[in-house]
């Protein structure tokens, strides 16, 4: 409710074109909210309202807004604004920001940056997409090896100011090469007379420019750092990247995961800005497979016609067809579930695939034998089936459960052990792999009983 009461006055200050007054309230939030009330002002609104930023609050505030008002504004102002924006700006920001503009418009920023930064921008730009190195910052807080307290701590005075975060000091030795690390608290605390080279963690954990960035976030997070500094094939530390970037690509990947999960192709775009054509087209490869793939389903029906055209017996095993296959794809999508995430956070990988699968069966075993039996009682009871057909049913659930535990346990780590991506190994293909194989199981166990009791 404050938040609506702080934006209808914004919201007047500006219609009444009281500057002056709407700079002052600006400046009492955060940027990141005032990124947000942005949002929703009109092109001319956007300007004005952006305009009356002090410019070191504008740089960041522009940091936090959405690609399409980012465009907007560039589109907007004036070359001057535009050289004053980006070198206001960190360096990785203004990577990310310009990887998501027309040609045509970073082609504008780019001829009104400095030579040096636009220097800087074109080497970033020259990493592989989804890379560390097209992650990374540039504004650290470097100490070459032989200083004492006192003159890192001047040194960091002097130029961190312009550093993106200057928690954690980098040493490097004269040939660039990181040789170790420093948290700044641990400088705060030491004696001015101390070397750094005493104080430094030479335990280092980096990544590599090349690396992938969801190899960065898996390493951040198993280590639990704020940031992780980068290193070419020389251990020369050409940059780090920061809790910010690591956060985003953590939501990224994890957005990207649940969106194989539920066969649609990923996107970037946010779900409202996004036109239909462009969400069907999302969707339509992953249904025509699916759809393509369940013809057989519909093939193994027919092949045991027979089976179900039999009195009685045929019409209780045709009614139990959708529980089996809603059951076995409920199982192999809790076994997938379970693996995708064990692997997303690395405690699980192919060489456990053993032990995987040997503690999903025992749990197949208890959840089977659990179902089978409360179908068993419900053919039983609710639909008046003698005990050959519910023996038939129960016994097929009971197959197709440890089945499908089995496949959602292997499928995903299989994947990945191939080099594909195990979100893809989720709901909608286990289901519908289950749904066949299922089928297959409850056929083959109904004609052998048939058989069996000559029916």
């Amino acid at each position: 409710m404050e938040w609506e009461k702080m934006v209808e006055r914004l919201t007047a200050l500006l219609n009444n074109g009281k500057h002056s007054e709407l700079r002052g309230a600006l400046m009492m939030l955060n940027e990141v909210d005032i990124a947000h009330f942005m949002e929703s002002l009109d092109k001319e609104k956007l300007l004005l309202c952006f305009r009356v930023l002090p410019k070191d609050i504008s740089a960041d505030v522009f940091t936090y807004m959405s690609g399409e008002q980012k465009q907007t504004l560039i589109e907007s102002i004036g070359d001057n604004e535009i050289r004053s924006l980006i070198e206001d700006m960190f360096l990785d920001d203004t990577v990310d920001f310009l990887e998501e503009l027309p040609a045509n418009v970073v082609r504008r920023v780019l001829q009104n940056t400095s030579e040096e930064k636009r220097n800087l921008i074109n080497q970033f730009f020259r990493y592989p997409e989804n890379s560390a190195g097209s992650l990374m910052t540039i504004e650290y807080m470097e100490l070459k090896t032989g200083l004492n307290v006192r003159q890192a701590m001047d040194l960091i005075r002097e130029t961190g100011l312009d550093k993106e975060t200057i928690y954690t000091l980098y040493i490097i030795d004269s040939a660039r090469r990181l040789i170790g690390t420093i948290a700044l608290r641990t400088l705060i605390l030491s004696r001015d007379e101390v070397l750094i080279d005493s104080l430094m963690d030479t335990n280092i954990i980096s990544v590599r420019t090349l690396d992938d960035q969801e190899k960065v976030a898996e390493t951040v997070r198993e280590y639990d750092l704020m940031t992780i500094p980068v290193v070419d094939n020389e251990n020369r530390l050409v940059g780090i990247i920061t809790a910010d970037d690591i956060m985003d690509v953590i939501e990224e990947e994890n957005t990207e995961d649940f969106e194989k999960m539920a066969a649609l192709t990923p996107s970037e775009e946010e779900y409202l800005k996004t036109s239909p054509w462009k969400l069907a087209k999302n969707r339509m490869p992953w249904l025509l497979l699916l759809a393509t793939v369940a013809i057989f389903t519909g093939m193994i029906i027919t092949n045991y016609e027979d089976v179900l055209s039999t009195s009685a017996m045929g019409i209780v095993l045709t009614a139990c067809i959708p529980m089996l296959m809603d059951t076995g794809g409920n199982c192999g999508a809790q076994a997938s579930t379970l693996m995708i995430r064990g692997i997303a956070l690395g405690e699980i990988e192919f060489k456990d695939i053993g032990r995987a699968l040997w503690k999903e069966f025992r749990v197949a075993l208890i959840v089977g034998a659990v179902l089978s039996v409360f179908t068993f009682l419900r053919v039983l009871l609710i639909n008046h089936a003698t005990v050959p057909v519910c023996l038939i049913v129960s016994g097929s659930l009971y197959c197709t459960v440890i089945l499908a535990k089995a496949l959602g346990c292997a499928l995903p780590l299989t994947a990945k052990k191939l080099g594909f991506d195990p979100a893809l190994m989720a709901s909608p293909l286990i289901t519908t792999i289950v749904d066949m194989t299922s089928l297959t199981i409850y056929f083959s166990i109904a004609t052998a009983v048939m058989h069996q009791i000559n029916v």
